[in-house]
């Protein structure tokens, strides 16, 4: 993972995911899993190397998810709206008086969990994200907007104070065991373009991320970034964080054969299997001949690893995840000989 992550030529294709959702998990351990020792089971067996693993803390209160929604296909699941107009902090005065987590009591429970039940070979993804989304949410996106212009004070100060915890989660979690890589994510993008004026985040958000870059570079860590949506107005700016790696590569946004003639030097891309149609509505057959193009053109020089255009969620069908997952483990071998596998 490490060798594609930075670019170069591994032994085999890995596979990639910000999220397997746990009822995959439990088809494919043929059990339910309910523990973060059951999917550390599940990610080594399935053949990733390496877990997502995330400290626990809350930067949303529980008043600001009204209007839950039924998960489209578990009733044990629930999901919640983002808030686009009015959120909790709107002013100086909401500001001081939101619940902010204390560094002090954010969860780490689950890397120590990890660091004492890992098997050999399978590191941590030190992963936390959303310091943009945490802020706009919180405010409510079109209060959010308007404070570009009207508060920049608030918005600086959001900035300064969500980045400083999120920064510092960073800092704790690469001093943990096992680490194989940093993961930041924050969508910053929709299928036509930023969320926002590309100087938005220059001048609020990727400076953070420029510091959570020199930090992995400081451990010597491969550093990945999520974000959905067209990013080409924002590639050079990112790369420039210190990003190694770029998941998902969403299909409606961005070409990936273009991206990797154009940034398969600067990026290793992860990635691009669709949702919508693919993954979701497709044969297992098709899973098969789309994760062998991908292998085909994007891994034989490096730099690629196998995975959804998003996560897997609960809808996938198992046996497309599963068509996805065997087809890399059999074909991804290098040197890459797809017309033989």
């Amino acid at each position: 993972m490490r060798t594609a992550l930075l670019r170069g030529i591994p032994d085999r294709v890995p596979l990639q995911e910000l999220i397997v959702d746990r009822t995959i998990q439990a088809q494919f351990l043929e059990r339910p899993v309910q523990s973060i020792k059951d999917s550390i089971e599940f990610f080594a067996k399935a053949g990733y190397d390496a877990i997502r693993i995330s400290p626990k803390a809350t930067f949303k209160p529980p008043d600001l998810s009204k209007g839950l929604k039924t998960d489209a296909t578990t009733q044990d699941v629930e999901r919640t709206w983002h808030s686009e107009g009015k959120g909790l902090v709107t002013d100086w005065k909401s500001f001081e008086k939101y619940p902010w987590p204390k560094p002090e009591e954010i969860d780490y429970s689950d890397f120590e969990t990890a660091r004492h039940n890992l098997p050999g070979g399978l590191k941590i993804l030190a992963h936390y994200g959303d310091i943009f989304t945490w802020i706009w949410d919180i405010m409510g996106f079109e209060t959010f907007s308007l404070a570009l212009y009207e508060q920049q004070d608030l918005i600086e100060a959001l900035f300064e104070k969500v980045g400083s915890l999120i920064f510092g989660m960073f800092k704790t979690m690469v001093t943990y065991d096992h680490i194989g890589a940093v993961w930041y994510s924050d969508d910053i993008a929709i299928g036509s373009g930023p969320f926002v004026n590309p100087d938005v985040f220059r001048s609020y958000l990727f400076p953070w991320m420029k510091k959570i870059g020199d930090l992995a570079k400081a451990y010597d860590l491969p550093y990945i970034y999520h974000s959905d949506g067209d990013l080409r107005l924002l590639l050079d700016d990112i790369i420039a964080c210190g990003v190694d790696a770029l998941q998902p590569i969403e299909p409606k946004a961005l070409d990936i054969r273009e991206l990797k003639q154009k940034y398969g030097r600067r990026l290793c891309l992860i990635g691009n299997l669709d949702l919508e149609y693919t993954l979701t509505r497709a044969a297992p057959e098709e899973v098969v001949e789309t994760t062998k193009s991908l292998i085909r053109d994007l891994a034989p020089a490096g730099g690629y690893c196998v995975g959804s255009g998003n996560s897997i969620p609960a809808y996938v069908p198992f046996k497309n995840y599963l068509a996805m997952v065997e087809t890399t483990l059999k074909c991804g071998k290098y040197p890459i000989a797809i017309e033989s596998c």
